[in-house]
């Protein structure tokens, strides 16, 4: 397994937003996690990566305990992660957004910095092509040098995305990357995370509400509700699972297609 989480809580003050979950995530996969809103979703992935302590249980990442270590070791071992809420630099072009999260990776002291000679050079220039790889790969060349701030929103999610690839990760969280979007950017974005999972080989950890985009590009899913995990299989599984249902609808009757 990629990434294993066992029995993980988490407490603020008298409420248990996560009350021992476990799951894992497979190699090569799209796994999605998914519950209606305050389910413990992002809890979970701050957890995961870090900015969130958990109040027990354990996380490992190639079977490397990861749990209480800080969000730039964790992103340093191969946890890269795209937010719900975009967290660009909105005054700086495309492509120098996507430079900054190459910044963990440049191999030179502060001395080699300050002459931009030798190595620091070879450095930039080798991550300056992996950046315009992935400026490719989205299909941002038109806008690589606009600020981030004068894009449309669609767009601006497609940089976020760019960004936590740039850090060259083994397994992608990504939060809601559909949010907001016309039906149209929903269909690229889908694309683009399909592209990501097979063409790069980038395993996906995937939180999203529009269940449309969950079962087509899921290979299993797990589902939270009020800070439990109630269901975990495949997509077809978890649409006709009972307590899936009720947790999205409030009944068990006949609504099972709408899940």
């Amino acid at each position: 397994m990629l990434l294993r989480v066992s029995d993980l809580s988490i407490r603020f003050g008298g409420i248990e937003a996560l009350k021992k979950i476990s799951f894992s995530v497979r190699k090569g996969e799209i796994h999605s996690i998914i519950g209606p809103n305050g389910a413990g979703k992002t809890t979970l992935f701050n957890c995961i990566n870090g900015i969130y302590r958990a109040s027990s249980g354990m996380i490992s990442f190639e079977n490397h305990p990861i749990l209480g270590e800080k969000p730039h070791k964790i992103a340093r071992l191969g946890i890269a992660r795209a937010f719900q809420n975009i967290e660009l630099f909105k005054g700086m072009t495309v492509l120098d957004n996507l430079m900054s999260a190459r910044g963990s990776s440049m191999k030179y002291g502060l001395f080699r910095a300050a002459l931009y000679a030798g190595r620091c050079s070879r450095e930039e220039a080798r991550c300056r092509d992996q950046v315009e790889t992935i400026i490719d790969f989205l299909d941002l060349q038109n806008v690589r040098k606009q600020p981030v701030g004068s894009l449309s929103y669609g767009l601006q999610k497609r940089v976020e995305m760019g960004r936590a690839l740039a850090m060259n990760p083994k397994l992608l969280l990504i939060d809601e990357p559909v949010s907001g979007m016309n039906s149209e950017e929903t269909e690229d974005m889908a694309r683009y995370l399909l592209d990501v999972n097979e063409e790069m080989q980038i395993t996906i950890l995937l939180v999203e509400h529009e269940m449309g985009v969950v079962m087509d590009l899921s290979d299993r899913v797990t589902v939270l509700n009020f800070g439990n995990k109630i269901a975990e299989g495949s997509p077809r599984e978890i649409a006709i699972h009972p307590e899936v249902i009720q947790a999205y609808l409030g009944e068990s009757a006949d609504h099972t297609a709408s899940v």
